[in-house]
């Protein structure tokens, strides 16, 4: 009994130090001059409440177990820009989501963006939504972790360039790593192609952007059946 304690606290311990060393090699990425690293050191203050916001979500789902490791693009300016965790608004953070016990102020997750307004965002609203409805507890990540917006306009979102992919995939390894054995989905060809170049099986799932909520909506529902009768891994 004495044994597997200790080895429970082992694993604990070195999961808290993978996760503060991947938050420091984040905050230590360059950026392109079209792209934000809303982690960086030496950034507005914000930044370091971005930081503890991403670590403390990847602590919780560590602690409590995921269901699934959701794969995206790359941040939007009004969701992970602004609060530091992939497929979240700032409405979403603070309020939580009750079916699922995850985010919300009372569990530490706080604004990083001091502008007068609490963001909402649509891509976020969707996912979390049909993620509630199947009691699913995803961890979300980017292929690629930065916010990547078109040039002299940080208010908006292109998509990543290979080099920047490419920059992305050791860390998306690293989150992978984190939650080794939990099922991955990836949410459109850009977050498929970033696994498949690591090796790394999931499901395929339309974006809910641009038309696809209820394709997705499909595609989630469709896994999530699979993974209760524990036909997908």
């Amino acid at each position: 009994m004495m044994g597997l304690l200790h080895r429970n606290r082992t694993e604990a311990v070195c999961a808290m130090d993978a996760i503060d060393g991947l938050i420091a090699d984040l905050a230590a990425l360059p950026a392109p001059p079209d792209a934000v690293n809303m982690y960086a050191i030496e950034g507005p203050p914000g930044n370091a409440l971005r930081r503890r916001n991403l670590a403390l979500a990847l602590r919780l789902a560590r602690e409590r177990g995921p269901d699934l490791l959701l794969v995206g693009e790359a941040p939007g300016y009004n969701g992970a820009r602004r609060t530091g965790v992939p497929f979240t608004s700032e409405r979403l953070l603070l309020a939580g989501l009750m079916p699922l016990g995850q985010f919300g102020a009372e569990r530490g997750f706080a604004l990083a963006t001091d502008d007068g307004r609490v963001s909402a965002e649509q891509t976020a609203t969707i996912v979390y939504r049909e993620l509630s409805a199947h009691g699913l507890f995803a961890v979300g990540w980017n292929a690629y972790p930065l916010h990547p917006h078109r040039p002299g306009d940080e208010q908006s979102n292109r998509l990543p360039r290979a080099a920047e992919l490419a920059l992305g995939r050791p860390f998306l390894a690293r989150v992978y790593a984190l939650v080794h054995g939990v099922p991955v989905a990836a949410m459109g060809k850009v977050a498929a192609a970033a696994l498949e170049a690591l090796g790394i099986p999931h499901t395929r799932l339309r974006h809910p952007a641009q038309g696809g909520a209820q394709i997705f909506a499909a595609g989630l529902a469709d896994l999530a059946a699979r993974l209760r009768s524990g036909a997908a891994g």
